[in-house]
């Protein structure tokens, strides 16, 4: 099979998954208890006002309906009306909270990848020694923590009781930079602002190592295992032999050829970074999609959660794709 033929294989098979992931959001939002409408007051209203509200969410239409407009709003990025407030677009409430969690991800993926793979080639070139145990039951009590609870901790540790990097938030209140991508850190670059862009960052630590660590210890064993069997190959030998340097066998070709399985578990980490970043949102204030829909769950609006669901399913299937399309690219044999 050509990369080709790969590569329209894969784009069809991503078509059902999401129209399947679409359906699924859809029902079992509609099976849950209770009137969504009735949630949106604090008292019993008259029958009238409710079939307004029926009407203008499009409640009173027929199920089957409801889900083609359904269908046909998210293909047109229309996620529907949220239900608290004066009804706004969902599809706005997401444009304006994703760009804070997709710098926290970012942040949080390149420090689990980089010190998960660093300690695991650490913990492989000194296997069986104390550094090679240590690293392992670091990488066991990482991955094992609860991210809120890692979070508390250096809280605590860092803002509480040293003083040194903010608890909560963002970004001072009020002192925003610019908005352009809504990354600050981005924004403050394109400002020229350094001042702003170091506020962006003291701001960023504490989330990203939080999640970044909890992450980061699936690496370490990952890379780790396979680095181990890389080392045994014939080729490390013969490099060996050839007089290269350790540090060009270990990083520059052993880790190279240890690397696809590191890359196929950076997509499905993709989703639990995701998952982790509701949590870790939480708990440092972060006004991020992850608190976003930890609010509108508390609200019970529905169309709101059914859309955040949907725009995460979104995500989390097109990163795979990209991810299986890079795979199939550096490693021929998957096509057969």
């Amino acid at each position: 099979m050509t990369l080709r033929s790969y590569v329209v294989g894969r784009v069809l098979l991503t078509i059902p998954m999401i129209v399947l992931l679409f359906t699924f959001v859809f029902l079992i939002l509609r099976l849950l208890p209770g009137d969504p409408v009735l949630l949106h007051f604090e008292k019993p209203p008259d029958p009238a006002t409710i079939e307004l509200y029926r009407h203008q969410l499009g409640l009173d239409k027929p199920l089957y309906q409801q889900y083609i407009d359904y269908l046909i709003g998210i293909f047109h990025g229309d996620f529907g009306k949220s239900m608290t407030g004066d009804f706004e677009p969902v599809s706005y409430q997401i444009q304006a909270r994703f760009p804070a969690t997709l710098e926290l991800t970012i942040y949080s993926m390149i420090f689990a990848v980089v010190v998960g793979v660093f300690l695991g080639v650490r913990s492989a070139k000194t296997y069986g020694s104390l550094q090679d145990n240590t690293i392992r039951i670091f990488g066991t009590i990482t991955y094992a923590i609860p991210v809120f609870f890692l979070g508390m901790i250096l809280q605590f540790i860092f803002a509480i009781w040293l003083g040194v990097l903010p608890p909560l938030g963002r970004f001072d209140i009020g002192q925003a930079p610019p908005h352009v991508t809504g990354l600050y850190t981005i924004d403050s670059i394109l400002a020229g602002d350094l001042y702003s862009f170091v506020t962006a960052v003291r701001y960023l630590i504490l989330p990203t190592i939080t999640l970044g660590t909890v992450l980061c210890g699936i690496f370490i064993r990952l890379t780790r295992t396979n680095m181990l069997e890389t080392l045994k190959l014939d080729f490390v030998d013969a490099a060996k032999a050839r007089g290269l340097s350790d540090n060009a066998i270990t990083y520059r070709y052993a880790l190279k050829n240890a690397f696809l399985p590191i890359l196929t578990m950076i997509g499905l980490q993709f989703a639990a970074l995701l998952a982790g970043a509701v949590l870790t949102e939480i708990t440092f204030s972060w006004e991020g999609l992850g608190s976003f829909l930890f609010e509108k769950i508390s609200q019970r609006d529905y169309t709101a959660i059914q859309g955040t669901v949907v725009f995460f399913g979104i995500l989390v299937t097109m990163v795979t794709l990209v991810l299986d399309l890079l795979y199939a690219y550096l490693d021929p044999r998957i096509r057969f």
